[in-house]
């Protein structure tokens, strides 16, 4: 509520801003130093290039400079000198280059109409005025005419030609009866641009008046009228019925024929204009039609631009007002009635006279500093940039070996004060020009004050405030300033210079009140002035009316305690309903207290007190509501119920420390429920402005507490009550306080160093408050090197909570750490974080084993990968069973990042399957191993349709009864032979092929031979091959060699079921290769 009234030294702002980006010096406004410092000439004011004067007047043509010394002035006519003392009529003003032309003695001002420019010029160099055209307006008569009555069908078009004289400038046109009646003028009949009138189509009633042109002209303030028109309209319904112009057809019902639009002006479908860019572009369409036609505007490829576009003169003409390139197109109108529509093509093309891009600027330089004048311009087309140094070409001018011209730029180095002059920079196309003047000044001057000495500065305790220090100097003195005469250059923490030298305090304490001094210096001198500063406590209202409610006729009194500095000068004001307040006569003011006697109705409203010192000002305002005599009190003086506690008021800060403040604050009513708590808040306005935070917590029985502070935060504090019902609204805010700046004592929290890619580690923590940043420009330092290596540490310095580091290995450890610091210094050292690079894709694990223990299960192994490339979040498997041919469904298994075995239970003892392994981390899913399970141990290489069969048939129950029977028929076949053998009687056989005999067996005549015990041994040298035959290894004397026709047959348990029997011939037995086998019935037979 507190409010600072700044002095008028914190309020003093001189134009001399210390521009060192551009190296030029700005000489201020001082009277004193203007007419001390030497100034080549400038041109402050003259005639618009395009100069009409009035015939009746002296011609007037201004010019006029400043400079110092004061400059002298001459004319040029026509580009040649233009001699005043010749002519008695032209003479010049003093002190001053303006032109007066005297024509009170005669004369024809024609005569001097021309091109005229003026030089201003001193001793450091010549300016130049604008060549200006001086014309003489003219306002030509209406060359006398006899006109004929315009005879015109109705529903015709008819086109009014004005023509007027040409004036200069041109006349406004207007239309009007002979009578002087203007001509009333609508979408039907309407005036175009040219100055001729328009009918879309005549009716009947438009004879009853004439016609006439007026042209009024601006210097002579006259009006000339043309010759009227009379009109004869033609018609077939010659009696002019009023009724009729309101019938809803009104053509129809006047015999006039509907027609379609068509254009009077422009003619034909297309057009084009060319306007320059910044006037206006007006674009008009006027067409003839029964009905009346309408007109709309659109532009070809995009829309009008509402900001600038307006319609005019019903619609007929569109209005773009200061035109610039994008308006540029195609446009076109349409004009339509019921009958149809026509369109109109105008192409617009904008043009440019030159507009500045860098207009030069005066250039006060330094004896030896560097500097450059610009003369930038754009136009359409393109305009040409031409220098002239003091009027004359820059290529006629001497040699000047510290300047160098580079297209529109002049360059200057090393200046001396020889280089002074005044530049002239002209850029020109065919639309027109710009001319621009800009000296080169070059001054020493030993640094000097402008403002008053010894002042004093008085401001308001905790507001911000700005001491002034106005120099000047040249070359630019710098500045510093001091507190009492010693001490070190005042800038940071607390205080801020400017580049003018201002010096801001942003928050006034105590200890601020002192003797200020700044010192300019340069090489060629100092200057120093000082100011005092007074710091004065705030005014506050401690005490504040309350809102009150009274009868009628009773006594009210309004409190308004006032503390404030006692040095300043209080008064206190009262307003009701924020208007001043008259005092009468049942009214009282006193020092603290406003009392009102005999209240009536008429002083109910709102009441203000206005506590106010020439710094600042505090108010509190309270509502008084006045009762009838009969009405009842209201809650406010009855018994209240329990409620919420009001809100705590008069926040006061005292026993300012740099780490403690004493906060007191005067306690609300508490609604019939004591006060159990108080919560103080704090709010900072650099990290989170505008948001509350919880400070503290006190007991309901204290109304002043001592707050722990932390360095470098703008405080801001209030207060919430608590009671049993609820909290109170929060107290008003209390006046901000500052703590002065330290070095951090703690570092960010939540370090960590993250992977976002897999080539990049990203460094993140949780940024400081406002309560623990303890100064100014809080920062923070960034370290990180690669763990267990002796690399040093990289740095870097961040404003904000993250940092990436690229070009990383993948998925390496890095040691971080995270320090912060602000203006004051370092905070600690901080703890060291480990931190990981991006991951990838692992490798493939290793070692991947698939052992097959029985037909039931099949176990797989493997090792984790010899290269996870980041934290390992599993093991996906993927498995797919086939057989021969057929494949089945792709089964998918994902396991743990620990665990590296798995064994599947088999659908069959048949099939194989083919399994793909590979790992996971965050990133995806790494490289497969791939391998297939082992055949079953009694099944070699079997062919598809083997396999195929064998999975099918030998689960069929009428197979299972063929290999019983079989099975059986085997057994007897065993016994059989075991009687046989047992007899040792004769075998016959039924044929001896490719098995002879030797000479001297005897048996072999009869055709038998001895069954001894020695033919029964076990066949040697034979094993079960994996296909179910018999392979011969030592000895030719096999039970194949004995079988009839092919090889002998086995059951798949490799059981003989063949007939033991002499082989027949080879011809014989390969003739019976794909007959079956002899039963074993057959075979029994055949051995007994």
């Amino acid at each position: 509520m507190a409010r600072q009234q700044p002095s008028p030294w914190v309020h003093t702002a001189f134009l001399f801003c210390l521009l060192s980006l551009s190296g030029t010096i700005e000489i201020p406004m001082d009277p004193s130093i203007q007419n001390e410092l030497s100034q080549p000439p400038t041109i402050t004011k003259q005639s618009v290039k395009d100069h009409i004067v009035d015939p009746r007047d002296n011609i007037l043509i201004e010019c006029e400079a400043k400079g110092n010394p004061a400059p002298s002035f001459h004319w040029t006519r026509n580009s040649r000198f233009f001699n005043i003392a010749k002519d008695p009529r032209v003479s010049m003003r003093r002190r001053s280059g303006t032109l007066v032309i005297d024509f009170r003695s005669g004369g024809r001002p024609e005569e001097y109409e021309g091109e005229y420019q003026c030089f201003a010029r001193n001793k450091f160099g010549t300016a130049l005025s604008n060549r200006i055209r001086l014309q003489v307006s003219k306002s030509p008569l209406w060359p006398k005419e006899n006109l004929d009555p315009v005879v015109v069908q109705e529903g015709a078009p008819l086109t009014l030609q004005c023509n007027p004289p040409p004036g200069l400038p041109s006349p406004v046109i207007f239309w009007m009866s002979s009578s002087m009646e203007p001509i009333t003028q609508d979408k039907r009949v309407s005036q175009g641009h040219n100055g001729d009138l328009y009918f879309s189509n005549v009716m009947l009633q438009d004879m009853q008046t004439d016609y006439s042109c007026n042209a009024r002209f601006h210097f002579t303030h006259t009006i000339q009228q043309k010759n009227p028109f009379n009109l004869k309209v033609l018609t077939n319904h010659p009696y002019n019925d009023s009724s009729l112009r309101n019938h809803p057809d009104m053509y129809s019902a006047r015999g006039v024929a509907e027609r379609t639009p068509s254009f009077m002006y422009p003619q034909g479908t297309a057009s084009s204009q060319m306007v320059l860019r910044g006037m206006d572009l007006l674009l008009e369409c006027i067409a003839s039609g029964v009905p009346t036609p309408d007109i709309a505007w659109y532009k070809k490829g995009g829309d009008l631009p509402s900001d600038k576009a307006k319609f005019e003169n019903f619609n007929k003409a569109l209005r773009i007002t200061n035109v610039s390139e994008e308006d540029s197109g195609e446009y076109f109108c349409l004009a339509s009635n019921k009958m149809g529509s026509i369109r109109h093509t105008i192409s617009v093309r904008v043009k440019a006279a030159p507009y500045w891009l860098d207009e030069p600027k005066n250039l006060i330089l330094a004896p030896g500093e560097d500097g450059r004048l610009v003369c930038r311009a754009n136009g359409n087309p393109k305009p040409t940039v031409q220098w002239m140094v003091n009027g004359e070409p820059l290529q006629s001018a001497p040699p000047n070996p510290n300047r160098e011209v580079a297209g529109d730029t002049i360059i200057f180095r090393d200046t001396q004060i020889s280089s002074r002059a005044v530049y002239q920079c002209n850029t020109s196309n065919e639309h027109g020009y710009l001319l621009a003047n800009a000296f080169v000044s070059v001054l020493d001057v030993p640094p000097r004050m402008l403002s008053p000495r010894n002042q004093l500065i008085r401001v308001i305790l905790y507001n911000r405030t700005r001491l002034d220090c106005p120099f000047f100097g040249s070359p630019i003195p710098t500045l510093r300033w001091f507190k009492n005469g010693q001490g070190s250059n005042l800038d940071g923490g607390n205080y801020h210079v400017y580049e003018n030298g201002s010096l801001e305090i942003k928050m006034i304490r105590k200890e601020d009140q002192g003797i200020y001094t700044c010192v300019a210096t340069n090489i060629l001198g100092k200057a120093e002035n000082q100011v005092r500063l007074e710091v004065k406590d705030p005014t506050r209202i401690y005490r504040m009316p309350e809102d009150q409610v009274a009868k009628r006729g009773t006594t009210v009194q309004l409190e308004c305690r006032v503390k404030h500095d006692p040095s300043l000068k209080l008064t206190v004001s009262w307003l009701k309903d924020d208007e001043p307040l008259y005092i009468g006569n049942r009214m009282k003011k006193e020092e603290d207290s406003l009392t009102i006697f005999g209240v009536a109705e008429r002083d109910q409203g709102s009441y203000t007190c206005v506590a106010s010192t020439e710094l600042d000002q505090d108010l509190a305002k309270a509502y008084l509501t006045v009762l009838a005599d009969q009405a009842t009190p209201t809650n406010r003086l009855a018994a209240l119920p329990k409620g919420r506690p009001e809100r705590p008021r008069d926040l006061e800060l005292t026993d300012l420390a740099e780490r403690s403040v004493r906060l007191t604050w005067i306690p609300g009513d508490d609604n019939n429920s004591p006060i159990t708590d108080y919560v103080v808040q704090f709010e900072e306005d650099q990290f989170q402005p505008g948001v509350w935070h919880d400070h503290s917590k006190f007991p309901g029985s204290v109304n002043s507490a001592v707050l722990q502070l932390s360095p470098y935060v703008n405080y801001q504090f209030r207060v919430i009550a608590i009671n049993e019902v609820g909290s109170s609204h929060p107290s008003l805010p209390s006046e901000r306080y500052r703590t002065s700046g330290a070095p951090p004592e703690s570092n960010p929290s939540d370090v960590k160093g993250e992977g976002t890619r897999k080539n990049n580690m990203e460094i993140t923590w949780t940024p400081m408050n406002a309560t623990s940043a303890f100064g100014p420009n809080l920062r923070y330092i960034v370290k990180w090197r690669r763990r267990e290596t002796r690399e040093t540490w990289n740095n870097v310095t961040v404003w904000g909570s993250r940092y990436v580091v690229g070009q990383t290995p993948v998925y390496v450890p890095y040691e971080i750490r995270v320090q912060a610091e602000n203006d004051f210094g370092k905070g600690p050292e901080p703890g060291t974080v480990i931190g990981y690079s991006g991951e990838d894709l692992p490798s493939a694990p290793r070692r991947f084993r698939v052992r097959q223990p029985n037909l039931e299960t099949i176990n797989l192994e493997w090792d984790h990968p010899e290269h996870p490339n980041g934290i390992l979040t599993g093991y996906t498997l993927k498995y797919v069973a086939f057989n021969g041919t057929k494949v089945g469904k792709q089964i998918v298994e994902n396991f743990s990042p620990n665990q590296t075995k798995f064994t599947m239970q088999r659908a069959d003892p048949v099939s194989r399957y083919r399994f793909s392994l590979s790992a996971r981390t965050q990133v995806g899913s790494g490289e497969a191993v791939t391998e297939e399970s082992p055949a079953p141990p009694n099944q070699a290489a079997p062919t598809a349709a083997y396999t195929n069969n064998q999975a099918d048939i030998a689960t069929q129950g009428w197979f299972i009864g063929l290999m019983c029977a079989v099975a059986l028929l085997v057994l007897i076949l065993l016994i059989v032979c075991f009687i046989k053998r047992s007899r040792g009687g004769k075998y016959p056989v039924r044929e001896k092929k490719d098995v002879p005999l030797g000479p001297e067996d005897p048996k072999e005549e009869d055709g038998s031979f001895d069954y001894s015990d020695e033919d029964n041994k076990p066949l040697q040298g034979s094993q079960t091959s994996l296909d179910g035959t018999i392979k011969q290894q030592e000895s030719d004397d096999s039970l194949v060699d004995y079988g009839e026709g092919g090889e002998g047959q086995f059951n798949e348990d490799g059981s003989f079921i063949g007939q033991y029997t002499v082989k027949k011939d080879k011809e014989e037995t390969e003739g019976n290769e794909s007959s079956e086998a002899t039963s074993p019935v057959n075979a029994i037979y055949s051995l007994a």
